[in-house]
């Protein structure tokens, strides 16, 4: 088999969860360690892995940019971490991917045939952070993105290739993220085997993020 093209990762860690209380999201436990490094994890063969959002703990090797305005948004977000790529090929992921996989991002660089390669959930939904991408496609798509927009028109006239990843029984979909305590009690009770909770139950409280100074 020939060698995958090397690729960048562009990882949007930004925007004010307000459904979890402003917290920021990406640094939240699942598993025991924080969603954002289950992101990175997946990514770690990267060439250069990018990190768009607020200060935050990240390792040394990684770049962590800021879109400008802050908060402007996933396109302004995406376009600010373009400017760090310089491969061919990037990966687009959200930062609360608890369950991502290596295995996934190898599946989809392998099947980028035509401008992107992204995931459909099993409601048939595009996860269109949560894919990868030729670079100058993109860049050249956010390039002509004016005024706030959203990123599913500005990926619309692009060529996209669809896989719908299919878990084994037990293990949780790749595209689960958090966007509200019932989502992140869901992901913390997967992710320790635990049989889900009835509900009623107290959800468990958040971990607050680390000080990156």
């Amino acid at each position: 088999m020939d060698p995958l093209p090397p690729y960048t990762a562009v990882v949007l860690a930004g925007g004010r969860a307000a459904r979890l209380g402003g917290r920021a999201k990406p640094q939240l436990e699942v598993g025991g360690r924080t969603m954002l490094a289950a992101v990175l994890a997946a990514v770690e063969d990267a060439d250069r892995r990018v990190v768009v959002g607020p200060a935050q703990p990240v390792p040394d090797d990684v770049v962590l940019v800021r879109e400008r305005p802050p908060g402007g948004g996933p396109v302004t977000a995406l376009r600010a971490g373009l400017a760090e790529v310089s491969t061919e090929t990037v990966a687009v992921l959200a930062g609360d991917l608890p369950f991502l996989t290596a295995a996934l991002i190898d599946e989809l660089r392998r099947n980028l045939t035509s401008d992107g390669t992204l995931v459909v959930d099993d409601t048939g939904r595009d996860q269109l952070l949560l894919g990868i991408w030729r670079t100058a496609a993109v860049r050249g798509a956010v390039a002509d993105a004016s005024g706030p927009t959203s990123l599913r028109k500005v990926f619309a006239p692009l060529a996209v290739h669809r896989i719908r990843p299919q878990p084994m029984p037990g293990v949780p979909p790749p595209w689960l993220d958090c966007d509200t305590p019932a989502d992140l009690a869901r992901a913390r009770t997967l992710a320790d085997g635990e049989r889900p909770r009835s509900p009623g139950t107290v959800l468990p409280r958040f971990r607050e993020p680390t000080d990156p100074r």
